[in-house]
């Protein structure tokens, strides 16, 4: 059985050198179980291992790293198969890994990426398939993902990626000050939940604000601790769920409790979007605006979400 490893050496916890640290484990669980390792600190490294890997083919590739790292493989293999992807595996190498975590049940501690990877080299491993995102923009970006958003999701991204720690502590406890400073007016929660200026398009039908604070599109329905506000997100291989709304900081507040429990967001007294759909289109105001698509923080004022390929993942 043919398995590549693929290691993103910049992710927060594979940096490290050391015998016992987690890539060294990967590294040596890969090269026990006969799997080829590749190890990558640059996009463009990326895209040369994937097509070496696409060239040379594979049963099975184990992608190492955090939520950015697994979209940015799964991107990069997608491009250089032709869309067709082979058997991927996840392992987590990042600071939460939300996407990890949903669909695979995978945890952040050190032994579970190597059993996995011990599992898809001995053949063990089961095979799902899950629906993705194609997400493209005018800034010449071209990805599949599992998570985008926009307003509040950017905001918070920008706070946390600023902060001083990552991980799901600091993340909760951001959250949190958000959450009770949006009932008395803080700045921080005025920033974060800040309607952005865009215009929304939904399956080509434009939505009548031109502000929105919430953004989301995803095939997964925990976007991050326990947040499920795309309630119906993995139904379906050719639709994905979007939630949107123009709801005010306090008014946002007021919904943290059903979105924790995965029920829809109240409509009532402002305009939202929650529907199961094929396109969304997302045009910004400001040329330069913020986005995310898995926890990574990109640029561009015109972004267009549609179905992407169907992934086999794998999982023990």
């Amino acid at each position: 059985m043919t398995v590549d490893l693929v290691v993103n050496c910049k992710a927060r916890r594979l940096g490290e050198d050391s015998p016992r640290s987690l890539r060294a484990r990967l590294v040596a669980a890969a090269e026990q179980g006969g799997a080829r390792v590749h190890e990558t600190r640059s996009l463009e490294e990326l895209d040369r291992v994937a097509r070496e890997i696409a060239d040379r083919g594979t049963d099975a590739v184990v992608l190492a790293g955090g939520d950015g790292s697994h979209m940015g493989g799964v991107s990069a293999l997608a491009r250089a198969c032709g869309g067709r992807l082979p058997r991927v595996a996840f392992a987590p190498g990042g600071t939460v890994s939300t996407v990890a975590r949903n669909l695979a049940g995978a945890s952040t501690s050190a032994s579970w990426g190597e059993r996995l990877l011990r599992a898809v080299c001995e053949g063990t491993a089961r095979a799902r398939d899950v629906p993705s995102l194609h997400v493209r923009d005018d800034a010449g970006g071209d990805r599949v993902g599992f998570i985008f958003g926009a307003g509040l999701v950017a905001h918070f991204f920008d706070e946390y990626d600023a902060g001083p720690r990552q991980g799901v502590g600091p993340a909760a406890r951001l959250a949190g000050r958000v959450f009770f400073g949006s009932l008395v007016g803080a700045p921080l929660a005025r920033r974060v939940l800040a309607p952005v200026a865009c215009g929304l398009e939904v399956d080509g039908d434009e939505q009548p604000s031109r502000a929105w604070s919430l953004v989301l599109a995803s095939v997964v329905r925990d976007v991050g601790l326990g947040v499920r506000a795309t309630y119906r997100a993995g139904e379906s291989f050719d639709r994905f769920h979007v939630v949107a709304s123009t709801r005010s900081p306090r008014g946002l507040a007021t919904q943290v409790p059903r979105v924790l429990s995965g029920r829809p967001m109240r409509s009532a007294g402002h305009t939202a979007v929650d529907a199961m759909a094929r396109t969304l289109r997302v045009h910004f105001e400001e040329q330069n605006a913020s986005y995310v698509l898995d926890g990574d923080a990109l640029r561009a004022q015109d972004v267009r979400v549609e179905p992407g390929p169907i992934v086999p993942l794998l999982c023990f």
